[in-house]
């Protein structure tokens, strides 16, 4: 039986800050185990690459602060790029109820330093994004700070320099039992051997739920199957155009790699929790939208080869869970990001460093994640900016 001084389940971008930060404080004997081959095979290489601070409750833009200002310090910190691109992100609103919506929203960002972000008119709107059928645009917002980031590039950036610190990774490595001793974690069971530890950080994205069972904690995350329809390469919307949602439906679409991404935040038909199969009346239905609210896509055929789907973890009021797991306080948590985990990762791997290490956290206030917060029945407010 080998042993470590910290267990991270789950090498993903979370896992993988974790280890880095705990690395920069001086951690030895770190241990990342994953029941993939390779980085990148989980939801962090399906992640789309959007980063934002437009969100529609306190604890949420605070951590996309702390994570740009982690993001644009990563080169030189990490010693690799983020791919941080501030092409913006424009929020469309198609009514008054929603353009109220988004108002709200904004007065909460202003209120906690997002300064930058603005409501913006039909014309400016034009200007951000000429390619829109702007008949159907009432209004919106707009933050220049906003964009995109390079999922593969912030996970390889924390896995290398993690492992340059000493921290090991262990690749095809499934955790299938836990091992207790007066009431906290002694050891973790994988397929490929026993390994004693002091702490255990479950990073396990969506299968932190399983992890959680295993070690019989209960905990309130789930798969939610989320699809991208790829175009054909084209060139028809510029590479810098803003990411730009449609707050009533939240059909969204980018620039990436010389393709239009559509995006629709509906799972489709699925035949299991964790089926990340492309359903084709779901390509169907976002191409027709994209057709209907973006004339120049109208011809553009879906490369269906480069569709993909991948796996939000979800929690119960969509905001991430970040703590000691009640009842086993030796178990860290680090889950249910709802969708904007890589983005987040940087400011929540950092936060929970200083948790495991010092007990308390020292960066943010994040009482607002606490695992705690659902059985107390305090969960934070669901908006339609998350």
């Amino acid at each position: 039986m080998s042993g470590a001084s910290v267990v991270i389940i789950g090498a993903g971008v979370m896992g993988a800050s974790v280890a880095y930060h705990l690395a920069t404080r001086g951690w030895r004997d770190i241990l990342i185990l994953d029941r993939s081959s390779g980085p990148g095979q989980g939801s962090t290489g399906a992640a789309t690459g959007g980063f934002r601070a437009q969100f529609g409750t306190p604890i949420n833009i605070r951590l996309s602060l702390l994570a740009r200002q982690k993001l644009l310090r990563f080169q030189e910190e990490v010693g690799a790029d983020p791919g941080y691109v501030q092409a913006g992100y424009l929020w469309l609103a198609t009514s008054k109820d929603e353009l109220d919506l988004l108002r709200q929203g904004l007065r909460v960002q202003q209120a906690e330093g997002l300064h930058e972000a603005r409501e913006v008119n039909a014309a400016d709107i034009a200007g951000l994004n000429p390619a829109l059928r702007h008949d159907l645009v009432f209004g919106g917002v707009f933050c220049p700070t906003d964009g995109f980031i390079a999922p593969r590039q912030i996970l390889n950036g924390y896995l290398n320099a993690a492992q340059r610190l000493g921290a090991q990774v262990q690749w095809g490595s499934e955790v299938v039992q836990v091992k207790h001793r007066n009431g906290r974690i002694a050891s973790v069971g994988t397929t490929r051997g026993h390994i004693e530890t002091d702490a255990v950080v479950n990073a396990a994205g969506a299968w932190a739920g399983v992890i959680g069972k295993l070690v019989g904690v209960s905990l309130p995350v789930t798969p939610l199957r989320r699809q991208v329809a790829a175009t054909i390469p084209c060139a028809l919307l510029p590479a810098g155009m803003p990411m730009t949602i449609f707050a009533g439906d939240g059909f969204h679409f980018r620039v990436r790699d010389g393709r239009v991404l559509l995006l629709w935040p509906s799972p489709g038909a699925l035949d299991s929790p964790f089926d990340i199969r492309l359903d084709a009346d779901w390509i169907a239905t976002v191409a027709g939208m994209a057709r209907e609210r973006v004339p120049a896509l109208r011809d553009v055929p879906i490369d269906r080869a480069a569709s993909w789907a991948g796996l939000y973890e979800m929690s119960p009021d969509k905001h991430a869970i970040l703590g000691r797991a009640p009842g086993c306080d030796n178990m860290y948590l680090i889950n249910g990001s709802s969708g904007h985990g890589v983005m987040h990762a940087p400011a929540l791997g950092a936060l929970l460093s200083e948790l495991i290490s010092e007990g308390t956290f020292s960066s943010l206030e994040v009482d607002a994640l606490r695992p705690e917060r659902f059985a107390a029945g305090a969960m934070n407010p669901v908006s339609g900016l998350l």
